[in-house]
């Protein structure tokens, strides 16, 4: 076994309120178990859950860290019994159960993935959290396939520009909603057919007159609220809307007679409170499916900014200010 120490810089949530609240801590190192793998963090992707916990209004579910920090990438410092994959020294990304934002972390051997040859820790970083969600809720529950019309919500957060160049790998047309021209933009470069100023545009106006009245077949929503009923106007015969976040609200007054008589599907997920075996099956699927897209360029890992582990005030502050374009990641070691 490598030289471990006993204890660890970590982020700890201390109350709950702005960012202000993550304060720098030494705790221990945590020990690693059956089928664990034990990663030496070089980087942590920062995500809207992380924020949500932060305040208070998604607590790590029973048995979970309580450290914020779903996706980390480094090097395997221990493995417990039975892992077989991964041996020390091994440099690899995951997707964890909470502690990220710390020099040490846990995550099971089966949501754990080989870092590409010459893919460097901030871009690893960057994707375990975002492509494992895109690829379940747009390919598996979404069912989206070639040539079918795609929208997605908040085109240039993490999820918006992994979700639009899957899509767009994969041969659907894409429409992203954004909130300036710069942004918009920004989407068209990664591949949307039509980004929509949602400041200045009615999206749903816009999709109606793109798809000649016929509506979209997919909508991946992080937004809520007032959209809610929107989309489903937006949908086509047999469209599918997956909802993955609330940041409007999660209560909405809709018709369901449209979902009747267009026979949509609205559905969703959240990756953290699924099984290990759900998550391992979800990681093989992005291994062999969307990674070979990622080391041949075709899909981009798209960094906003980086910041070091004790300024993760700083990177939830420029998470929340929504001025970024892709990933907020930090660096730990």
């Amino acid at each position: 076994m490598t030289n471990i120490p006993a204890s660890m810089q970590a982020i700890i949530i201390n109350g709950k309120g702005g960012p202000e609240v993550l304060e720098l801590r030494q705790m221990l190192v945590p020990a690693v178990g059956p089928g664990q793998i034990l990663i030496k963090v070089a980087a942590s992707g920062v995500n809207r859950p992380d924020v949500l916990q932060r305040k208070g209004l998604y607590p790590a579910p029973k048995g979970h860290s309580e450290l914020p920090g779903l996706e980390v990438a480094g090097s395997v410092a221990a493995v417990g019994s039975g892992v077989t994959r991964f041996k020390e020294g091994d440099r690899v990304m995951a997707l964890t159960n909470g502690g990220g934002y710390a020099a040490y972390c846990l995550a099971d051997e089966g949501v754990t993935l080989p870092i590409p040859a010459g893919m460097n820790d901030a871009t690893a970083a960057a994707i375990p959290e975002t492509f494992f969600t895109v690829w379940h809720n747009v390919f598996e529950r979404g069912a989206l396939k070639s040539g079918e019309w795609f929208v997605i919500h908040g085109g240039t957060s993490g999820i918006g520009v992994t979700a639009i160049q899957l899509a767009k790998a994969f041969g659907a047309r894409v429409i992203a909603t954004a909130g300036s021209a710069e942004k918009c933009a920004a989407c068209v470069s990664l591949g949307a057919d039509r980004a929509i100023d949602y400041k200045q545009e009615d999206f749903a106006d816009v999709i109606k007159a793109e798809t000649q009245g016929k509506g979209v077949d997919v909508i991946l929503d992080m937004v809520g609220g007032d959209y809610i009923d929107k989309n489903i106007r937006s949908l086509a015969d047999d469209g599918r809307l997956v909802n993955i976040a609330y940041l409007n609200g999660s209560k909405a007054e809709i018709d369901f007679m449209r979902v009747m008589l267009k026979r949509l599907t609205i559905t969703g997920s959240t990756l953290r409170v699924r099984t290990p075996a759900v998550k391992a099956a979800i990681a093989r699927s992005v291994e062999e499916k969307a990674l070979p897209l990622v080391v041949s360029g075709k899909v981009k890992v798209l960094i906003d900014s980086t910041y070091p582990l004790a300024r993760a005030a700083d990177a939830h502050a420029r998470m929340e200010s929504s001025q970024h374009i892709g990933k907020i990641v930090l660096v730990v070691g």
